[in-house]
């Protein structure tokens, strides 16, 4: 017995009781399988929460992905060392959006056997009565399963109250509940019929026909209608640096053309197993659908509060920023206004006393030769060689420790 539970059994089992449950409760299959996908969503939701927390976060840091994508371009190891820094500064999980939108489809997964056998879940049959009841309808009318056989339960328990004699020899422990069927019927629509094409032919002209053919229409409409408003309300969190909405960006990231590209891919594939399937799928699709672009509003204004809040920071430092680098550009123009020629002025100390000096003493020889002038003595003014010693005439006593000034001249003696 412990052998035989699977880690399917952790879903299926809760949520096959729930189903049974239910459905005892409203005796309508149709506002049973409204109420249970209402309840799985909640079920659900925290995860899908989590997820699009992860999501919007990543989202609103496109603008500052693209430019490290551009600055990094030749180089992807840098690339992914900046990426990894600017999540890491910002609290993003490169795993947690994947993880936590990972975890719900394998919980659907199972979740699809609950629904695809009514007989196990809803009337609460073993395996082995479940398939001697499909075994003994089939074998009285087979062309009743003419359809999909993974769905051989659904088309068999729309018939157990028909064939009820027959199943009661073939099993004598079968149940009254069980005898008397599942009721598909719900507003005039067998939700255990596979929807048809065939719905705008004369003879297939009414209500039963054509609402079977738009739940699997309305299930995919409302899909798209579901990723388009996700799409716009993850765009609208996308800021820059600064803070600010950028919509440049948020058309160009990798996640927003990711996200067109399903936005049809995902609904064609729903439409197109809504018509191989009972109706009954596409229903839960969409109450499902509905019940997620609700949440998804309501998630994505309580995270852009959070978000609008930590932008707004953002923005103030940047403002800051801005603000200090206006002041040093209004200094620097001050400054260019003031000496346009962009003459700058010797600061040295040492070289300042020595222009003072060199000044007073042309000063004094001015007014040496004033004077002598004005008293008829002239002066000779001859420019004397100097020799330096150094070589360098603006430094002729830098000798050094080690000169000598008989190093290269002739000593010889008489």
């Amino acid at each position: 017995m412990i052998l035989a539970f699977s880690l399917a059994d952790i879903v299926q089992i809760p949520f096959g009781w729930l189903l049974h449950w239910l459905y005892q409760f409203t005796d309508n299959y149709g506002l049973a399988m409204i109420i249970f996908a209402i309840v799985v969503q909640t079920v659900l939701l925290p995860m899908r929460a989590k997820s699009k927390k992860s999501m919007m976060k990543m989202s609103r840091l496109t603008p500052m992905v693209q430019k490290i994508q551009a600055r990094y371009a030749d180089d992807p190891q840098k690339q992914n060392e900046a990426m990894n820094q600017l999540y890491k500064e910002e609290g993003v999980s490169m795993t947690g959006g994947c993880l936590w939108s990972f975890i719900p489809m394998l919980i659907l997964f199972p979740l699809f056997a609950v629904i695809r056998q009514p007989i196990t879940y809803i009337l609460m049959e073993s395996a082995e009565n479940a398939q001697l009841i499909v075994d003994t309808i089939k074998g009285i009318n087979p062309a009743l399963f003419s359809g999909n056989a993974y769905y051989e339960q659904v088309t068999a328990a729309q018939a157990i109250s028909t064939y009820a004699a027959e199943l009661k020899a073939a099993i004598p422990d079968l149940s009254e509940a069980t005898l008397a069927g599942i009721n598909f019927s719900f507003l005039g629509i067998n939700l255990g019929s596979i929807p048809q094409f065939n719905v705008f032919a004369w003879e297939a002209w009414n209500w039963a026909n054509i609402g079977l053919f738009l739940i699997p229409v309305i299930s995919a409409a409302s899909q798209v209608l579901n990723m388009w408003i996700s799409q716009k309300l993850n765009n609208s969190v996308v800021t820059n640096e600064k803070g600010v909405h950028d919509e440049e960006a948020a058309k160009k990231s990798q996640q927003n053309q990711s996200t067109q590209m399903m936005m049809w891919m995902m609904p064609l594939m729903s439409l197109w197993i809504g018509f191989t399937v009972s109706a009954g799928l596409s229903l839960y699709w969409f109450i499902g659908g509905i019940y997620s672009m609700i949440s998804d509003a309501i998630m994505t204004k309580r995270f852009r509060k959070i978000y609008d809040a930590e932008d707004a920071v953002r923005l103030q430092r940047a403002m800051e920023l801005d603000a200090i680098e206006a002041e040093k550009e209004r200094i620097r123009a001050e400054r260019r206004a003031a000496n346009p020629e962009g003459q700058t002025q010797n600061t040295s100390k040492k070289k300042l006393q020595k222009k003072l000096q060199l000044e007073e003493e042309a000063a004094k020889a001015a007014a040496a030769r004033e004077y002598a002038a004005r008293k008829g003595v002239i002066i000779d003014e001859k420019t004397e060689e100097v020799t330096v010693m150094s070589g360098i005439p603006s430094r002729p006593y830098c000798k050094g420790r080690n000169y000598d000034p008989n190093r290269y001249s002739n000593t010889t003696e008489e």
